[in-house]
């Protein structure tokens, strides 16, 4: 790849195949929660609640899934569960045990217009209760909400251009308050501020240190340094507070440190990081 390709060993490797409790079914996006729980949920349409050792806590289902299934979770700031219902065009809250909170269910409606949504991919709260959440498909766009669920405003639109995006996957913030989004089928990381001013676009079509092929899914640790999960190239790859890569971990495969199309990544109190291993159906646990 021609990288700082890392071999060092994950700490754990839990998950197999399944549809009982505690196994999956091609899981497709993760959440951790001040508690160091983690929130996964698969093409079953089941949301499971494990501990960072895999022990499970808890699972539920989503109400409808016959058109699809979720394909994005985040934590807000009362430790409510926002599940991006991808292919029902909304977002359902949840408790933590999994009681549907329905009068917060925010979106149900397909279209181009505030409020409205087409394939939603992510949802996060800023430190001040807004809420965003990502789409794509005939207008990939964020929008941005009140805690109470009112359209405040909107950017983005379909295309490669900066500030556009082609399926923006994943959201996070980092410590600054700046919005990082994965802008998946761009091959690039785009950083705006809360009201939508493009910062920075990060990245570039590859499998080197610095490119990406598919972004999926980013996370920061408490120094600082971003992670990035990347479907394509099997990876996932470091970079500083500064924005500097540094180095990657993972190679295609199903031996533990390899990798077959991860989907997501959390990281813990302590500094760990668990990688969502969506198409081994399991969960690695590694610092590098």
């Amino acid at each position: 790849m021609g990288s700082a390709a890392q071999v060092a060993e994950p700490e754990a490797v839990w998950g197999r195949r399944g549809l009982s409790p505690g196994r999956f079914a091609t899981p497709r996006a993760m959440a951790i929660d001040a508690q160091d729980r983690l929130y996964i949920v698969d093409k079953s349409a089941r949301i499971q609640v494990f501990t960072r050792e895999g022990k499970l806590l808890a699972h539920w289902r989503t109400p409808e899934w016959e058109n699809g299934k979720p394909t994005g979770l985040g934590i807000g700031l009362d430790g409510t569960v926002m599940v991006a219902d991808t292919h029902y065009f909304r977002v359902l809250f949840y408790t933590p045990q999994g009681k549907l909170l329905p009068e917060r269910t925010l979106g149900g409606v397909q279209g181009r217009g505030p409020g409205q949504f087409d394939l939603v991919t992510d949802v996060v709260q800023d430190s001040d209760g807004y809420i965003y959440v990502a789409q794509y498909g005939d207008n990939d766009r964020i929008q941005k909400f009140t805690a109470e669920g009112k359209f405040v405003l909107q950017w983005g639109g379909h295309g490669s251009a900066p500030g556009q995006f082609r399926r923006p996957q994943s959201l996070v913030f980092d410590a600054g308050g700046r919005l990082w989004v994965a802008d998946a089928c761009n091959h690039r990381l785009q950083v705006f501020s809360r009201n939508g001013r493009l910062l920075k676009v990060v990245g570039g079509e590859g499998s080197g240190l610095g490119q990406f092929r598919f972004p999926y899914d980013l996370a920061f640790d408490p120094q600082g340094n971003l992670y990035v999960v990347e479907f394509g190239n099997h990876r996932v790859q470091k970079f500083s507070p500064d924005g500097k890569p540094l180095a990657t971990w993972g190679t295609h495969g199903r031996g533990p440190g390899q990798l077959h199309n991860p989907w997501a990544i959390v990281c813990d109190s302590q500094g760990v990081l668990h990688v969502l291993d969506t198409y081994n159906n399991r969960v690695q646990r590694v610092r590098f």
